[in-house]
């Protein structure tokens, strides 16, 4: 199945691209919640040596993680690396939920990085691949949509289907493990299939370290990175001890199933919110804001004792509606960004080996095919920016920060009042110049600087 270059995807190839979002998710939950209580449990290994290996494998993954997306961007086919990946992921997935009687942890660390090297390249490609895909912000945002909509519901699966399939955890993990390969067969192949191929793209051919040099220059994106890192450690503590915590401290290990399942639907059902509050504060102070709920919900397990289920569902309700933020507004600040002058945009690309005219050129033919939009600065520099509105658009910047935003008006209008002149019009893209003034403070939170 093949889509025209720049012709909208249909819903049906929008499924289809999102179908491989299911097990990729599925895969991730058990690696990071149910494996320290399955190989302490069955196999008695000490928790300071599980630590100690699942840390060193975590170290290994994030050191190989930036390795695969240079290959990625290296490479024709993102799909080609996708068919790589996933035999890896799902024999690291059938070992890595099978824990043998003896040599158990060099079984676990070498399950570890297969199941780690199979989702890191299948998941970079994967999600690249999408980025492609899309002709503009909105298709791209119907892809993540439908990427993250099968990944969610993966997730769901993944919590519950252990305590469904067998009443303890060894044998429904065993279950859900045996079953995988055959599940990511079939969607991976829907997906495959069932997607168009994306735009062709010249591969990247410029020194990987210098171009990886060139993103940790960026003093807003180290920054950013800090926030992550510390966020991500405070994620990954309680997904780790959670069961521990629920069969060792609640005594109620059957709740386990019920608690996760929980957790992730709340985090779905609060999505639509921390939209709203990101619109209305902007994206870092809700950001933050999520962060206190996760805290303060936290904190409060720590009075719990044996039997108390329902307190405790209920610091999983209100976690896993600081999860909702965690899902959306740490990716959107990766993609916030000001608009830049073709000077910066040389500056950021210089490792490729290309002059000033070469980048201007190409700016000016991105522009012309609606890819990138071209915005007066404040001191009368020409900036570019991706195209984040419809070809008929009214768009605001300020000359303060230099941000661009659209505006909730109707170009109908404008047209209109163009065809009463004698002309007709084409497309209508109007940008007004302003000072943020007293709303200075919500551009603000928008940037990754604050």
């Amino acid at each position: 199945m093949s889509a025209s270059p720049g012709r909208a995807l249909s819903s049906r190839q929008l499924l289809a691209y999102g179908a491989l979002g299911l097990p990729l998710a599925m895969a991730a939950l058990p690696v990071y919640v149910h494996v320290p209580r399955l190989y302490a449990e069955v196999t008695g290994m000490s928790l300071s040596l599980l630590g100690g290996l699942l840390l060193a494998a975590r170290l290994l993954d994030a050191g190989i993680d930036p390795l695969l997306g240079g290959w990625s961007d290296r490479t024709a086919s993102r799909r080609r690396l996708i068919v790589v990946a996933l035999p890896c992921l799902a024999i690291g997935m059938l070992a890595l939920l099978h824990p043998p009687a003896l040599a158990a942890p060099l079984w676990l660390l070498a399950s570890l990085l297969c199941t780690y090297f199979g989702f890191s390249l299948a998941s970079v490609a994967y999600q690249a691949w999408g980025a492609e895909l899309g002709v503009d912000a909105g298709e791209r945002t119907r892809l993540t949509a439908s990427r993250e909509g099968f990944g969610l519901l993966g997730v769901v699966l993944a919590a519950a289907l252990p305590g469904l399939l067998a009443n303890d955890l060894a044998r429904g993990l065993s279950a859900l493990a045996q079953g995988f390969p055959l599940l990511l067969l079939l969607l991976a192949s829907w997906t495959l299939f069932g997607t168009p191929p994306s735009v062709v793209r010249t591969p990247a051919t410029g020194s990987f370290f210098a171009d990886l040099r060139g993103v940790l220059s960026d003093g807003r994106f180290r920054r950013l990175l800090l926030v992550f890192v510390v966020n991500g450690i405070a994620a990954a503590l309680p997904a780790t001890l959670v069961l521990f915590f629920v069969a060792d401290v609640l005594q109620a290990e059957s709740w386990s199933g019920a608690f996760l399942a929980l957790y992730f639907i709340s985090g779905v059902a609060f999505l639509p919110l921390w939209v709203l509050l990101a619109r209305r504060f902007g994206r870092v102070t809700s950001w933050v804001a999520s962060m206190f709920v996760a805290v303060i919900s936290f904190a409060w397990a720590w009075g719990l004792g044996a039997g108390d289920v329902w307190p405790f569902a209920v610091v999983c309700l209100l976690s896993g509606a600081a999860l909702g933020a965690d899902l959306t507004l740490p990716a959107a600040l990766l993609a916030a960004d000001t608009p830049l002058c073709a000077e910066q945009i040389h500056a950021r690309v210089c490792g490729q080996g290309l002059d000033l005219s070469t980048v201007y050129r190409n700016l000016s033919t991105f522009v012309g095919m609606g890819w990138l939009q071209a915005v007066p600065g404040a001191h009368g520099e020409r900036l570019f920016s991706l195209r984040t509105t419809s070809a008929d658009s009214v768009t605001v910047q300020c000359l303060d920060c230099g941000r661009v935003n659209a505006l909730p008006a109707s170009a109908d209008a404008l047209c209109a009042a163009v065809a009463d002149l004698g002309f007709r019009p084409d497309s209508v893209r109007v940008t007004l110049s302003a000072h943020c003034d007293h709303k200075c403070a919500h551009s603000a939170a928008d940037s990754p600087t604050t």
